[in-house]
């Protein structure tokens, strides 16, 4: 039966930034949501030090939860080779600290949309950057998950595979018992495509979820799918909300998933508004994973 995480969506620069936030008041915070783990940022402040992860795990085990995934945001579309052999160790620096906390699933991603390189370049970069992180994830018992994003909070330009067609060739690309799909609904529809497609897709490679949903303040499907060429992303008027009350359909989404057999994590992403937001969606989950697997 799939568990419940939670990610600190609102609360992500504060905890990032020196002094803002401790990672120790969120893992508090959380205690509410009775739930059984939560994920982690890799540029988390608190993180930077690692004479304190064990501590760190030791405070989250303390609450009755682990960790069981790791947000990592590697760059594999930079052209230069130098730069590009940095963001891997900086992903395999992010697979170290997975397994010293305790996660059994580390985020990977493809890195930036750059313009100036083509997509069969991009792919050759992102395919080679992932397979040299393999070893290491294998030998420390960590699988790498690609997540279908928009970008990460601190990038400025979209994800390479973003779209649909590019996400699915890269997952087909990578043969590996320690390789997989997160898959988030919401990012599918701010790339303005149908996230039950892309579901389909890849439903038999998705290992973990990031569960958000999001809605429309104004404008319409149309109107987001206008947005940057079809790459609308987090626009003004896409707002996260709480998980079922927006505009994925998560009984296609549970339903498909129970019928591949998937047990993995599914993780909160929201609380853009509060704890009260994120305690509405944790109920919203545990109500629908007794429903579909219970």
């Amino acid at each position: 039966m799939p568990k419940i995480a939670a990610f600190p969506k609102g609360w992500i620069h504060q905890l990032v930034a020196p002094n803002q936030m401790s990672i120790y008041e969120w893992i508090e915070m959380s205690r509410e949501l009775e739930i059984e783990g939560l994920e982690m940022y890799s540029d988390f402040a608190d993180l930077q030090d690692p004479t304190q992860w064990k501590k760190i795990r030791s405070a989250v085990e303390n609450a009755g939860m682990v960790i069981p995934m790791m947000c990592c945001s590697p760059d594999f579309t930079i052209p230069d080779p130098q730069a590009r052999r940095a963001e891997v160790d900086k992903e395999i620096a992010g697979i170290r600290m997975s397994a010293e906390l305790g996660a059994k699933y580390c985020r990977v991603l493809s890195g930036q949309r750059r313009k100036e390189i083509t997509r069969e370049q991009g792919m050759g970069y992102v395919v080679e950057s992932i397979e040299a992180c393999l070893p290491v994830a294998e030998e420390l018992g960590v699988t790498l998950i690609l997540e279908n994003h928009y970008k990460d909070d601190f990038w400025t330009e979209p994800e390479f595979a973003q779209m649909m067609d590019v996400f699915v060739e890269l997952v087909g690309r990578i043969d590996s018992p320690w390789f997989g799909v997160n898959f988030d609904p919401s990012n599918a529809i701010a790339a303005g495509e149908d996230p039950l497609e892309l579901l389909e897709a890849v439903k038999h490679r998705v290992v973990t979820m990031h569960a958000s949903d999001r809605y429309l303040a104004q404008g319409t499907i149309e109107d987001l799918r206008r947005e940057e060429g079809g790459s609308a992303g987090y626009v003004k008027f896409f707002r996260h909300g709480v998980i079922g009350k927006g505009l994925n359909d998560y009984d296609a989404i549970f339903s498909t998933l129970e019928s591949v057999g998937f047990d993995g994590w599914i993780s909160i992403e929201d609380g853009v508004e509060g704890m009260g937001q994120m305690l509405e969606s944790a109920i919203f989950l545990k109500e629908k994973i007794a429903k579909y697997w219970g």
